[in-house]
């Protein structure tokens, strides 16, 4: 769910060149066409937000109403990676690119492609898997909270494998972040939404934590793969990567469904559905089709402005989920969840502030007449959320 949909612009950070230099020259741009970029970003922002918001609140809906296979709810996670290849077609069809010999040269081979697409798919299919189970035994504002946490782990493993500076605004989001999770170790008196025992809240704190830690190491491997591997980032690759990730994590989420058994209750599980049969087909393919949509919109704002305003996006978008859960399914916002909410924001614009120092310098690099050529920035910067 969130493997490949939350936090996709630190796969991008290389980009950030590319989008500074259009700003750059965007006062020769005709107004018309600003018009449209601007129409462009606001609607990839409405599907950010939207389908973020929209798509773990679909995932609680499964489980509150009678669904019980977490397999089934890791599959909708991914399953509708159909959806990226159709807008990669027609974004090619309004935009045709040519391709020539020297691109050839320097793509890799098919079986590197493939063996990066299973290494980054199995992952995939467990940092599902593990936020599956979490959305399962948690309450949605506590799941949502401990996912923010993935920035913390972002940084960590890109400081091994992206050469990710640890500035003191980092340092700071880590330990704000940290702080804001360790908060919901000790709520479990009062998570009772869910009927879950002490022993499954545990579980399921556990698998959040373990899904947030393997989103980071994700992102940070992904953004390693692109650098040294691929060696392009366009959004055609990028929706390449996504695409055929999620493919090799569905192909391994069904032999894990088909595998456990838990293909054999579904149709008992559809009928004793409290909603009805209809509605929970409806829940699990908008909760699909979903999480795609975010993806598009995650991937479009990085290349039409910066993973800057993305992560500015989903700190805006941050509150909404808990804030809705509270609505929808009578989650208790005690003291130390709305601590929690302030401290994840607090990291989340310390992080986004280091964002804006470093496009900041790049800019700067830009338009200094003796800055001579702008090496690609390479630390690894991502933004949390999901999909």
């Amino acid at each position: 769910m969130f493997s490949d949909h939350q936090n996709i612009e630190a796969n991008l950070t290389g980009q950030e060149e590319m989008t500074t230099t259009m700003e750059i020259e965007s006062s020769f741009v005709p107004q018309s066409k600003n018009y449209k970029r601007w129409f462009r970003i606001s609607t990839y922002v409405f599907f950010v937000l939207a389908c973020q918001a929209l798509s773990t609140i679909l995932g609680r809906l499964y489980y509150e109403n009678g669904g019980k296979s977490t397999w089934m709810g890791t599959l909708v996670q991914l399953i509708g990676f159909p959806v990226l290849f159709l807008f990669r077609f027609f974004s090619q069809i309004k935009i045709p690119k040519s391709t020539t010999d020297a691109d050839f040269r320097h793509f890799p081979s098919f079986t590197t492609l493939a063996s990066v697409y299973i290494v980054v798919g199995l992952l995939g299919a467990a940092v599902s898997y593990m936020s599956s189970v979490g959305l399962l035994y948690l309450p949605v504002s506590t799941f949502s909270l401990i996912l923010a946490s993935q920035l913390a782990f972002t940084a960590f493993f890109s400081y091994f494998l992206n050469s990710q500076k640890f500035t003191p605004f980092i340092v700071n989001s880590l330990f704000l972040l940290t702080i804001s999770s360790a908060l919901l170790v000790v709520n479990t008196d009062s998570e009772n939404t869910t009927e879950a025992s002490r022993v499954k809240y545990v579980i399921g704190f556990i698998c959040t934590v373990g899904a947030s830690a393997g989103i980071g190491l994700l992102l940070s491997l992904v953004q390693l793969i692109l650098r040294e591997v691929i060696k392009k980032q366009t959004f055609s690759t990028v929706m390449d990567m996504v695409a055929y990730q999620s493919l090799v994590a569905s192909c391994v989420v069904l032999i894990g469904l088909f595998a456990s058994g838990e293909w054999k209750t579904l149709t008992s599980e559809m009928e004793s559905y409290k909603l009805g049969k209809a509605p929970y087909v409806m829940t699990l393919a908008s909760a699909a089709i979903s999480w795609q949509v975010y993806t598009i919109g995650v991937v479009g704002l990085i290349f039409e402005s910066s993973s800057v305003f993305s992560n500015s996006i989903s700190v805006v978008g941050l509150p909404i989920v808990p804030v809705v859960a509270v609505t929808v399914f009578h989650d208790k916002m005690n003291a130390s969840k709305i601590f929690s909410i302030i401290l994840a924001i607090w990291g989340f614009i310390s992080y986004v502030y280091q964002h804006y120092l470093d496009e900041k310098k790049l800019k700067n690099s830009h338009t200094s007449p003796a800055g001579g050529p702008h090496l690609p920035v390479t630390e690894g910067h991502t933004n949390i959320q999901s999909v």
